[in-house]
């Protein structure tokens, strides 16, 4: 086995490791989600982890991982033989890749025990492995819907259950879960968000020095990865050390009455949901107490918890920046207690500590909505308002928007929005295959396998049905698939007129919280004066998109021709990108053309190829008034789009599909 990169090697993420060492004292803090951007050692400083963790002790041969200290404990595969031997074994780290199936996280049928021996046996997936240890989860905002379900579920129960192809299985699945992300890449489902006990947000250092120390120590390790593991051994063995007499002590810290009522103002002052947050804040303080090898929490303690434990259940809606105000925290926890220090034993080096430095960065500060989305509801539109080249319009609340879908029938990622071939959803039919690389059709496959039976020796002598790989059929299934929703925005001086862009920015920002909410990808063109820019290739964060929609300008001529003819650029080249995504062009603007010779035409030339292309639109008219010219209908026509007035877009309860003239409107999702 390859060696691990030493956890106190670790230099530059005191908050990382400080959250990790926490919920390994007590691992029903509930996990941490750690946040940052590309290259700052994320994933090496989780699989450092285990390398720190006290032994487990389990049965020999046992593959569910049950405590033999537990009396109450049960294992699927049947009663354990008193004489079977107690082993101990080091803590599993597993990992959980995102396009994983849900028969290889929660078990499955064993196919081949089924079709040579006609057997019923399960095969234990990630969930059962990963019972009594750490679940790790890379890129976790990238997770699929019915993998998250799955998560949920084995978080809040601690149980798998199982019910699949005529078997029933339930086994314990407790684990310490741990997910990282970069935020740029999109956000979490708030209900799988809320599961994770801490959250932290981790960046590169910017001290010179300290970038060094990484890379010397990084080089090194690369370098002999087993000698330097070796110089690193004794402080290893100390940090081991040091956890074990944490988890030993975290059972008798005193968290007294008027701690717990010090907890729930904080908790309360910042207005987070439920009750989570207070218990997790109360078993992450009593932690760091252990930690520190205080018997009692302080103030220190609940500082530091309610700095790792709060800052992701602030947020309201997925524009909200999470973080926390630390100098409101303060002023609500004031200062009674004197500085208490460790009582226990120093932290080496590198290793984990009670939070950063004095004059380390504060990352997070609270910022609410209003400040970076919205200063207030649009003025009134009775005064007319000359376009000023370059203004900056804001944007008012989002609201629901209707529900654009692409026609047809498509084959991408599972999401929210298009009707599509997903590896969940309704069966509706079956297919040949050799392997079954979704959901085993048994019906289907008991009907192929039973002409055979006679020719095969089967249903005699106790053989039951005999099946041949050629007989397995999967099952086909219908459900959502997401997106690519590419917003291409006018934003030229006509929008600009009668503060109309601050009605365009609410309509779009409800589109990106509809896109967010069916797990798009989004993409923003923004046209004006002469050029039309990309102001954010496909992605899945939508709050960056949201800030990039916020400090748009306004003004100047309309090239309305280039606008379209870069979001035909940025389709094209996403669609070699990531083919099985359909795209949905929303193209926001009153329909007038002024920039350049032959303005009109060259626009209707650009939207013509849009439609011979296949791409579906949706045309958003962005003209108000009492005389209009009707232009954004035209461009509509021309685009074979829907046509869809400013202010339908976000009406209550309306629903609204892509479609052609030829083509049958989709049913309401």
């Amino acid at each position: 086995m390859p060696a691990q990169y030493p956890f106190c090697a670790v230099v530059g993420s005191d908050d990382m490791t400080l959250a990790l060492t926490l919920v390994a004292i007590d691992p029903l803090i509930g996990g941490v989600l750690v946040r940052g951007e590309k290259g700052t050692a994320k994933t090496t400083t989780v699989r450092g982890l285990a390398e720190v963790l006290p032994l487990v002790r389990t049965y020999a041969g046992d593959r569910f991982s049950v405590d033999p200290d537990d009396s109450l404990a049960v294992c699927p595969d049947g009663p354990i033989d008193a004489s079977t031997p107690v082993v101990e074994r080091p803590v599993r780290l597993v990992e959980l890749p995102v396009g994983a199936s849900d028969d290889r996280v929660t078990g499955s049928l064993k196919l081949d025990a089924a079709l040579r021996d006609g057997v019923v046996a399960f095969e234990p997936g990630l969930l059962a492995r990963a019972h009594r240890g750490l679940l790790y989860v890379d890129e976790v905002n990238l997770l699929h819907d019915h993998l998250v379900d799955l998560l949920l579920d084995a978080a809040a129960t601690g149980r798998v259950s199982v019910e699949r192809d005529g078997f029933s299985v339930e086994h314990a699945s407790r684990f310490v879960l741990i997910g990282t992300m970069n935020p740029e890449e999109g956000e979490l489902r708030p209900q799988l968000l809320d599961r994770f006990g801490l959250t932290v947000e981790v960046a590169a250092p910017r001290d010179p020095s300290l970038r060094v120390e990484v890379v010397r120590r990084r080089l090194a390790f690369d370098a002999d990865p087993e000698g330097f593991t070796t110089r690193w051994a004794d402080e290893q063995d100390a940090l081991r050390a040091r956890l074990v007499a944490a988890r030993r002590l975290v059972l008798g810290v005193v968290l007294d009455d008027r701690t717990l009522t010090t907890i729930a103002e904080v908790c309360a002052a910042f207005d987070v949901d439920g009750l989570r947050a207070d218990l997790v804040t109360a078993r992450t303080a009593s932690a760091h107490a252990a930690w520190q090898g205080r018997a009692h929490v302080t103030r220190e303690d609940v500082r530091v918890a309610a700095r790792l434990a709060l800052p992701h259940r602030r947020r309201r809606n997925p524009f909200d920046e999470p973080g926390l105000d630390e100098d409101r925290l303060d002023d609500l926890l004031g200062n009674d207690d004197p500085d208490p220090g460790p009582d226990g034993p120093d932290d080496g080096p590198g290793g984990p500590g009670g939070g950063p430095p004095d004059d380390a960065p504060q990352d997070g500060r609270s910022r609410d909505v209003h400040d970076s989305h919205a200063a207030g509801s649009p003025a009134p539109d009775n005064a007319p308002q000359p376009a000023v080249a370059g203004s900056v319009a804001s944007a008012g609340e989002p609201a629901r928007a209707r529900l654009l879908v692409v026609r047809g029938t498509g084959e991408g990622q599972a999401g929210r929005r298009s009707r599509a071939r997903t590896p969940q959803g309704r069966v509706v039919g079956q297919q040949r295959g050799s392997s079954v690389a979704r959901r085993l059709h048994l019906p289907g496959t008991i009907t192929e396998a039973a002409p055979h039976q006679r020719s095969r020796g089967g249903l005699v002598d106790s053989r039951g049905l005999v099946f041949a790989p050629g007989d397995l059929r999967r099952a086909e299934t219908v459900g959502r698939e997401s997106n690519l929703v590419l917003l291409c925005v006018d934003a030229s001086g006509s929008m600009a007129a009668r503060r109309r862009m601050e009605q365009v920015k609410t309509a779009v920002l409800s589109l990106l919280l509809d896109a967010y909410r069916r797990r798009d990808k989004v993409a923003l063109v923004t046209f004006r004066q002469r050029t039309a820019d990309v102001a954010l290739p496909p992605t899945g964060s939508i709050d960056v998109a949201s800030r990039r929609l916020a400090d748009l300008p306004a003004g100047g001529r309309t090239p309305l021709a280039e606008g379209l003819e870069r979001s035909a650029e940025v389709l094209r080249r996403e669609a070699l990108r990531d083919p099985s995504r359909r795209p949905l062009l929303v193209v926001v603007t009153d329909g007038r053309a002024t920039f350049g010779p032959d303005a009109l035409g060259r626009a209707h030339r650009a939207a013509t190829h849009l439609a011979a292309t296949g791409v579906q639109s949706v045309v958003v008219d962005c003209e108000t008034g009492r005389f209009r010219l009707g232009l954004a209908a035209q461009l509509a026509a021309t685009l074979q789009a829907e046509h869809v007035p400013l202010g339908e877009v976000t009406a209550e309860g309306l629903t609204g599909v892509v479609h052609t003239a030829t083509a049958p409107r989709e049913g309401v999702a």
